[in-house]
């Protein structure tokens, strides 16, 4: 072979190579660990945790009429903090009514103290091995935070979630818990038909079939269940005439928009923080 020849051959593979690297998807960012919030990515098969510049921000002290609620998600994560046993968590109940907003206030309250949030979509789940080894040597403490999560029968996710609370962040590293929300108390959905499959016995105890314990079992993996519930009449307005009170309104102007305040639950149907809040911001923004 000429050095022609060679020189012609090198240019042909170099512009197959060109042609291969348009086709691929680019390799993913570094990641920025000063965050304090990531989202886990996905481009084609790669997966990479990007960085939350401008983390939504509430505080404990802004969700009202779920202390008890409040009170021991802060205790468990402080003992997470603080490298004790704690337990991973689902919450689950009314929309609405705090759940996720908990979650986001416990970073604003341990974030200088090295608490992480990861958020991990639903149709993700699958990757969390990856997520967990790839934050399993840094110093933080990481929270991966699921909300609304819910699964259909079959999804690859579910035995995904299942491996990781089952025990395998032991294996790969103390420094992550699963915080997730769900309207579904076992995550998934169930049927009448899978009663059937229940098993009576002659001293009259009942057995649930398969298909029920495989549903509960999912659930009962996570170590602290948090349930919430719709707000009553009087713990929704004081809902709303609190931020009412924080986005500047008057004392005057707070009692007065009393009436309007029922009007707009009923409208919507739920009466719940969500609610409150988005009326608040309605109210104030003409009232100010």
């Amino acid at each position: 072979m000429t050095v022609q020849d060679l020189s012609t051959l090198i240019a042909r593979a170099e512009r197959v190579l060109s042609q291969l690297e348009a086709w691929l998807p680019p390799a993913p960012p570094d990641i920025d660990w000063t965050a304090h919030a990531f989202r886990w990515r996905k481009r084609g098969s790669r997966g990479w945790l990007d960085a939350v510049q401008n983390v939504s921000s509430i505080h404990l002290e802004d969700l009202q009429h779920i202390e008890r609620q409040k009170d021991i998600i802060d205790r468990n994560t402080r003992h997470f903090l603080h490298e004790k046993p704690a337990n991973n968590v689902l919450m689950t109940g009314a929309r609405g009514t705090g759940k996720s907003s908990l979650v986001k206030a416990m970073l604003a309250a341990y974030g200088d103290q090295g608490l992480r949030l990861i958020e991990v979509d639903k149709s993700d789940m699958g990757d969390l091995g990856d997520i967990v080894d790839l934050v399993s040597s840094r110093p933080e403490r990481f929270i991966i935070f699921c909300d609304d999560l819910s699964f259909e029968e079959g999804e690859a996710g579910y035995k995904a979630l299942k491996s990781i609370l089952d025990g395998s962040i032991s294996a790969s590293g103390e420094n992550v818990l699963i915080y997730a929300t769900s309207n579904r108390r076992h995550l998934m959905p169930e049927y009448m038909s899978e009663n059937l499959g229940a098993k009576h016995q002659s001293d009259g105890e009942i057995h649930p079939g398969e298909t029920v314990e495989e549903k509960i079992s999912l659930s009962e993996r996570f170590g602290l269940w948090l349930s919430f519930y719709p707000f009553k009449q009087d713990d929704y307005l004081d809902i709303v005439n609190y931020w009412l009170a924080e986005l500047g309104c008057s004392e005057a102007d707070i009692a007065a928009s009393r009436t309007e305040a029922l009007q707009w639950t009923l409208e919507r149907g739920s009466r719940s923080g969500r609610v409150a809040r988005q009326f608040a911001r309605d109210w104030a923004a003409r009232h100010i």
